[in-house]
């Protein structure tokens, strides 16, 4: 009797494989759709949203490369990608439970929304910004001194992307003060 004998293992193992082919597929299909702009703004609570980011620098601009919703707000890694679709499932809970199924409940909703955003862009070191924007290429001579000055900043003291640059592709919610917690230098002590 061989590896395979005639009880069906070869078969066994071959439809196996054939069915665990097409559900991977089907499964990276199906999430790759998810991974689209437009299934972003599918939602219309989205389209508040998706408007004002239409009149940001990461929708136009003089290069015309565009920051896409999923560019922003899903990972381009495998691990963290399937890690963030599982917590937008969260997301998609509230919205099927009528927590924010409408303009106006998403607004209610929006600072909260937008705190749990950027803790988790803080929380990945902006991972998502970096994919366009990095330290290490940017020519710091060629930007306005107040920029280049806060990038130095940034440089020196650790900080990420979105410490700084939070309502760069969307308005920031109503009751949101920047200066509780944009950064600042630390005091030069005698």
């Amino acid at each position: 009797m061989g590896l395979f004998s005639r009880d069906g293992t070869f078969k066994i193992l071959f439809f196996g494989f054939i069915l665990g082919v097409i559900f991977w597929g089907g499964f990276n299909t199906a999430l790759e759709m998810t991974n689209k702009e437009s299934f972003c703004v599918s939602c219309h609570e989205m389209q508040n949203n998706y408007e004002e980011y239409t009149s940001t620098i990461h929708y136009s601009n003089r290069t015309g490369v565009r920051a896409t919703c999923p560019d922003c707000h899903v990972p381009k890694e495998w691990i963290h990608k399937i890690i963030r679709k599982i917590k937008a499932s969260n997301e998609v809970y509230h919205k099927i439970m009528g927590t924010i199924d409408t303009q106006e409940k998403f607004e209610a909703h929006r600072l909260e929304l937008a705190k749990d955003e950027w803790a988790r862009m803080l929380s990945t070191d902006s991972r998502e910004c970096r994919n366009c924007h990095n330290f290490d290429s940017m020519d710091l001579d060629k930007q306005e001194s107040r920029s280049a000055n806060r990038h130095e900043q940034a440089i020196e003291y650790g900080w990420t992307c979105i410490q700084c640059h939070k309502g760069i592709a969307h308005e920031l919610p109503e009751g949101y003060d920047p200066a509780d917690d944009t950064p600042s230098a630390p005091e030069e002590s005698d």
